[in-house]
């Protein structure tokens, strides 16, 4: 499965931070749970990504 591979599967993501000073990612999908923990700074460049990415596909919108 690639990134262009769409896929018919419901999810659900929560997003915030731990009582450890972690910032979660917890998505649920299918009985699967899958906790991700981040340090702050990783979390605000995979947040940096997510907006170059979204920028991205604005422009292939057109």
């Amino acid at each position: 499965m690639g990134i262009n591979s769409e896929r018919d599967i419901e999810a659900n993501m929560q997003i915030g931070p731990t009582d450890a000073g972690m910032v979660r990612l917890f998505i649920e999908a299918g009985g699967v749970e899958v906790p991700m923990d981040f340090e702050p700074e990783e979390a605000e460049e995979i947040a940096e990504e997510i907006r170059a990415a979204a920028q991205a596909a604005r422009m292939v919108k057109g």
